[in-house]
């Protein structure tokens, strides 16, 4: 028997939605991130009530846990609290060199544009 597991591209790209939407646990999400899902499948690593206050440590062992198979193909979905998206794109640039994209919603043509990072990008244009 085939398993759904072994069905899926392996190779395809996924979605790391920082943190759940707001309101999602009660069934009704303040945002509609679906449109997003046409860069990979979700991949949700924080819940919508995740906070960093005192103590972060517990808080970024875990999301560091959730992103430990970002590759470079893959999306981050800026969701959340600021302070945790900053940890988010420090951990993954951590992990691929400072090279990492993210998804970017443009509200007057209502829709998710990729936007690739390279921290270290010189600033010069080669030909």
């Amino acid at each position: 028997m085939t398993k759904y597991e072994d069905l899926r591209n392996k190779d395809a790209s996924k979605v790391y939605v920082i943190q759940e939407i707001s309101g999602t646990r009660q069934g009704n999400p303040k945002i509609n991130i679906i449109g997003a899902s046409k860069y990979g499948d979700f991949v949700f690593c924080l819940p919508e009530m995740a906070q960093i206050i005192f103590s972060p440590g517990p808080l970024i062992f875990k999301l560091r846990k959730a992103l430990k198979d970002y590759k470079e193909r893959d999306y981050l979905l800026l969701t959340g609290d600021p302070a945790i998206i900053g940890v988010a794109c420090a951990l993954v640039s951590n992990m691929t060199n400072g090279k990492y994209k993210v998804l970017k919603w443009d509200k007057q043509e209502r829709r998710y544009y990729p936007i690739e990072i390279n921290l270290h990008e010189t600033g010069k244009t080669e030909y």
